[in-house]
This record gives C-alpha cells, sequence and structure tokens, in this order.
C-alpha cells in the first residue's frame, strides 16, 4: 500500500501533538503528589515566597477530612486562609506560625458531593500567596 507524503505528514503531525499534549500534562501536575493506603490524597508544593504549603484530602465517615499547613519557619506571622469546594467558601480564618518549625496547619471536615470533589487551600500573608488543589 502506497502512504502519500501528505498523510506521512498528518501522521507526524499527529504523533508530534500526542507527544505535546502529554508533556504539558505533566508540567501542569505538581511537583509532590501521592496517596496512600488509605484514600488520602496529599499535594504539596511552594509558596510565591519562602514558605511551602501541604494540602491532605481524605473520606472520613460520609465527609471529606481536609488539612491544610503553611511551613514559612518563621513563628509569629499571621496568615489569613481559606477552603473553597467547589467554588464555593467552605471555611475561612486567620492563623499564627507557631512552634520552632513556624507552620501552623488547620482542619476541617465537609460535606463530600456526588462526582469529583475540587479542593482549595489558600494561604496569604502580605504579597505571599500559597495555593493548594486536590481533586478527590
Amino acid at each position: 500500500m502506497f502512504i502519500t507524503p501528505t498523510a506521512r505528514r498528518t501522521s507526524a503531525l499527529l504523533a508530534t501533538a500526542a507527544c505535546v499534549a502529554g508533556l504539558s500534562t505533566s508540567l501542569t501536575t505538581p511537583a509532590h503528589a501521592s496517596g496512600g493506603d488509605d484514600g488520602r490524597v496529599i499535594r504539596t508544593g511552594s509558596c510565591s515566597g519562602s514558605a511551602d504549603w501541604k494540602l491532605k484530602v481524605k473520606s472520613d465517615d460520609g465527609r471529606l477530612e481536609v488539612e491544610g499547613e503553611i511551613d514559612s519557619n518563621r513563628r509569629g506571622q499571621e496568615w489569613r486562609w481559606s477552603i473553597v469546594h467547589n467554588g464555593s467558601v467552605s471555611a475561612r480564618g486567620t492563623a499564627v506560625t507557631r512552634g520552632p518549625s513556624g507552620s501552623f496547619s488547620i482542619e476541617r471536615r465537609i460535606v463530600n458531593l456526588a462526582g469529583t470533589d475540587h479542593v482549595v487551600f489558600r494561604a496569604v500573608r502580605g504579597s505571599q500567596v500559597c495555593r493548594g488543589v486536590v481533586n478527590y
């Protein structure tokens, strides 16, 4: 069977597009993500400044247990934080970094909606923004 040059170019372009799509997906995936045997999903990353964030989500008695953590290595910093669930604010507040690690964590239980739950943990201090996302 004879394959025309146009068909070869089209096949090459489709193969290249598939590779690029796979590469772009891997580039947008958080650097550190894990899922435990207990169904827990954990994401970690860096904030816009020197702090780091961690977001954990797991199922707990028909609800979702959400834990957000900020580690700035500085005690006494006040941060504003929020948990957004499927586009609606589920919880918000302020927290102060404590202890020798200069961190804080918050934990909330939220409703487990049908389908995939999109959970965002966001914390802000001055111009520094931390944002973690889990689709559970």
